[in-house]
């Protein structure tokens, strides 16, 4: 039993449609679900990945229409890192990104930093983990040059010694600020930064980070390896897409664990994901009073 690197990872926007131009045609992640925030139904829950919608590429966003936005500090993941498939890669990225406006930098590492339009860092980085590659099939991006993947998450952390218990009893390996996940098949890295101080959730900041585990007994399991290192599990929730449990690690982030058994095919076409508003059954009476609130958003892959 190994949770199975990252699952997925969620952020805050005020803006759908200019996310979903950013994300799904900016830099060729597929639009896996367009459905709403389950706890409040009038806004957007948007899902990206790669072509076949698996856990370990999955990057999803609330809709705050006129969220202010956020600001990175204590406790906060800031970045995440995407695996691409080499240095020619990276060149076909900084000018790719160049040429829309969008700043990019060299970091110590020889990885490619950006910002999305709100402000939620990316950095794309070589390495050398044998994880099979998550693509997705943009029309205009080679495939040797398509994200694939997530590589990991860094988090601001004033203490994250206070982290290193709960961490290890959940299978992560490293010290005190650099940490890895790894399953058989997939890894992923954990690193905590000196804050630059306190801050605040909103447009351009993620608002969890979730674990990748098989099902709802490997759920049960690590529940209660967290609650006995000292977390607060929540009781498994279905959401539809996968089952959760939600628990915040010592340093302040929001850990979920997802499950990978149930998929984003459960109630649409593999073919046809993203294409279609799809709404958990309870609210599905409300579809048309939610169609007309809800901010109108053109996927780039759907056909006209």
């Amino acid at each position: 039993m190994a949770l199975e690197g990252l699952h997925h990872v969620t952020a805050i926007t005020a803006d759908a449609p200019r996310n979903v131009d950013f994300y799904a045609r900016m830099l060729g992640l597929r639009l896996i679900k367009k459905t709403v925030n389950f706890d409040q139904p009038d806004v957007y829950h948007l899902y990206y990945g790669d072509e076949l919608a698996t856990a370990g590429a999955v990057l999803t966003f609330f809709e705050f229409p006129g969220a202010a936005p956020g600001r990175h500090g204590d406790g906060m993941p800031y970045r995440i890192a995407w695996r691409v498939g080499g240095e020619p890669a990276l060149d076909f990225w900084e000018q790719r990104l160049g040429t829309e406006g969008v700043a990019t930098a060299r970091t110590a590492d020889g990885g490619l930093l950006f910002a999305d339009p709100e402000g939620l860092e990316h950095e794309l980085v070589i390495d050398d983990a044998p994880d099979e590659p998550l693509t997705a099939l943009a029309s205009d991006i080679p495939a040797e040059h398509a994200l694939q993947g997530f590589a990991g998450v860094r988090a601001y952390a004033s203490r994250p010694q206070g982290s290193a218990g709960l961490l290890g009893a959940l299978g992560f390996e490293g010290d005190e600020a650099d940490w890895e996940l790894a399953g058989s098949r997939r890894r992923a890295s954990w690193s905590y930064d000196e804050p630059p101080g306190r801050g605040a959730q909103g447009a351009g900041s993620i608002h969890h980070v979730a674990w990748s585990a098989a099902d709802d007994a490997e759920l049960e399991q690590y529940r209660a390896i967290a609650s006995r290192a000292g977390a607060r599990p929540t009781p498994i929730i279905d959401r539809q897409y996968f089952h959760s449990v939600y628990f915040r690690e010592p340093s302040g982030v929001l850990f979920e664990l997802a499950s990978r058994d149930v998929g984003f095919d459960v109630d649409e076409p593999l073919d046809a994901l993203g294409h279609g508003l799809m709404l958990p059954p309870r609210y599905e009476a409300q579809r048309d009073a939610l169609e007309l609130r809800l901010t109108p958003i053109a996927n780039p892959r759907q056909p006209a």
